[in-house]
């Protein structure tokens, strides 16, 4: 059992409950808005959205300093590898990151966590792309 520690993004989102809002808003909108239509069309010739949501659920949850429930059920935390099965171009990049802001934006995260969330999923999501 990990401890979370109480400055931890994790903590700082409000826990277990405020990741797994989180992740339900980011993919609604990816499913309804003009904007995710890139990422769901992505997602379509993967595993699915569906698959997709636990997935993000776990993964975020050991990313922002909770329990590792992506690295214990798969292993690892390797972004790339996770990914490795999608083409991701500047337009899946930009769609992933226009819906999180919005998710974050629709479920009140607090501004400065907000912003500190967005500049590392920037930094990842770049370093995701691998079709240019």
């Amino acid at each position: 059992m990990s401890t979370v520690l109480p400055n931890s993004p994790y903590a700082r989102l409000g826990g277990a409950d405020a990741v797994a809002r989180l992740v339900k808003v980011f993919y609604d909108i990816v499913e309804t808005s003009p904007e995710g239509a890139p990422l769901a069309a992505m997602h379509a010739k993967g595993h699915g959205l569906q698959h997709a949501r636990v997935e993000q659920v776990m993964f975020l949850s050991g990313f922002l300093g909770g329990p590792p429930l992506y690295a214990e059920h798969h292993g690892h935390m390797n972004v790339k590898t996770i990914h490795a099965h999608l083409e991701i171009t500047a337009v899946e990049r930009d769609s992933w990151l226009v819906c999180m802001d919005k998710a974050l934006t629709q479920t009140e995260t607090e501004p400065t966590l907000h912003k500190q969330l967005m500049a590392h999923f920037t930094r990842i999501s770049h370093m995701l792309q691998n079709r240019f």
